[in-house]
């Protein structure tokens, strides 16, 4: 196995490890939809993933998905 792939696995494994947390967590809370900003920012880090054989590419997408994260948590504090 290459080392591209155990790290692909390797990041689907601790994410669906941290979505299990999170579910378990929040069991009685009201879900909370996603903005359209997290959504489109979610999408470009799992991008980044798929797209991560190429350096230069899978680290601009995962860098663009985690400012707009960053954009969308600022937007978020000011509203409250």
């Amino acid at each position: 196995m290459a080392s591209s792939q155990i790290y692909i696995f390797s990041t689907i494994i601790v994410s669906a490890i941290i979505a299990g947390v999170v579910f378990f967590l929040r069991k009685g809370q009201p879900a909370k939809k996603l903005s359209r900003l997290a959504a489109l920012a979610f999408a470009f880090v799992l991008a980044g993933i798929i797209f991560s054989e190429n350096r230069w590419v899978g680290y601009g997408l995962m860098g663009i998905g985690i400012i707009l994260a960053i954009i969308d948590i600022i937007k978020n504090k000011k509203n409250k």
